[in-house]
């Protein structure tokens, strides 16, 4: 696999999984324009990754500040090859507790955010006769999760637009498919108790929490050639958790 001379926007690039898919992208060839709205880790791993990165500060939910993580692409590289759609946040709550700031919050980032960046990425896409949109989705869309209404609803309504999307871009060259992971040690999962993240373990058929690496070697897969006739599918990531 390689990504040699391809040109990469990775939104909540600059931690957790996103961290992890950037550095993969960057060791594997591609440049890539970390799209978060962590100035300061984000600013921190484009130093370290060198002149093959560059930040930019990027609210996904604001369809002006989405285009301009694109046109960043562009203009810094030349062009637009792949779209990673992984920026997220959790709001959780039971249904009885769940107040309409959480749940808009949570379907504003994680599923209008997607909307508002592949909307931007396409035009640049097309112009470079085709390329890839990879989109975050979750094992919990499949079988839902206890106190994720918002999360699960808007992980459900990605992979639903992977699928459209997959239609309708096809005939212009872009692939388009979802990774759903499955419990990654990432910082925000590793605040939870530790009898939590044990009973996750203990779900999983592999035993283990994945790794950010885990779901970033998954995304590098789809982006490559290696993947030139998958468009349309969800690729779980998840230690044989939804068996």
């Amino acid at each position: 696999m390689t990504l040699e001379g391809k040109t990469a926007v990775v939104t909540g690039g600059a931690q957790g999984i996103g961290r992890a898919t950037c550095e993969r992208f960057v060791a594997d060839g591609a440049r890539v324009v970390i799209a978060d709205v962590a100035d300061d880790a984000g600013r921190q791993l484009a130093e370290a990754l060198g002149e093959a990165a560059a930040f930019v500060r990027t609210d996904v939910t604001d369809a002006d500040s989405a285009a301009g993580a694109m046109q960043t692409a562009v203009d810094r590289f030349g062009g637009l090859d792949i779209v990673v759609n992984n920026a997220g946040i959790t709001r959780d709550a039971t249904l009885k507790k769940m107040t309409d700031a959480k749940f808009d919050a949570v379907l504003d980032v994680n599923l209008k955010g997607v909307y508002l960046c592949t909307q931007a990425a396409v035009p640049h896409l097309e112009a470079r006769g085709g390329g890839v949109i990879l989109n975050a989705a979750s094992v919990v869309a499949h079988n839902g999760n206890f106190g994720q209404t918002n999360y699960v609803a808007s992980k459900a309504g990605v992979i639903g637009m992977t699928k459209t999307w997959a239609r309708e871009l096809g005939r212009k060259g872009v692939r388009v498919n979802a990774v759903a992971p499955g419990f990654v040690a990432t910082e925000m999962v590793l605040t939870v108790p530790d009898k939590v993240l044990d009973g996750l373990r203990d779900k999983t058929p592999l035993g283990t929490l994945g790794e950010p690496r885990d779901v970033a070697a998954a995304y590098a897969f789809l982006a490559s050639d290696d993947a030139r006739f998958i468009t349309g599918a969800v690729l779980n990531v998840d230690g044989g958790l939804v068996l």
